[in-house]
């Protein structure tokens, strides 16, 4: 079972790929834009939750 320390090591590398696809996307509007959208928030949550402060991380600050 990954202990906390690989679970937020992760979370943040799939966090930044994920913010990287999301801002190459020009229509926003897309199925696939909105279904990253969602991971992004749930991302977000996990790393919060795990205490890592997003400030420098969140590029997109959606």
């Amino acid at each position: 079972m990954p202990n906390s320390a690989d679970i937020t090591k992760d979370s943040a590398a799939e966090f930044s790929r994920l913010q990287n696809w999301m801002t190459a996307i020009k229509d926003k509007d897309m199925a696939t834009y909105n279904s990253m959208h969602d991971r992004y928030i749930e991302l977000k949550v996990t790393l919060t939750g795990l205490g890592v402060n997003l400030t420098e991380l969140d590029k997109t600050k959606e």
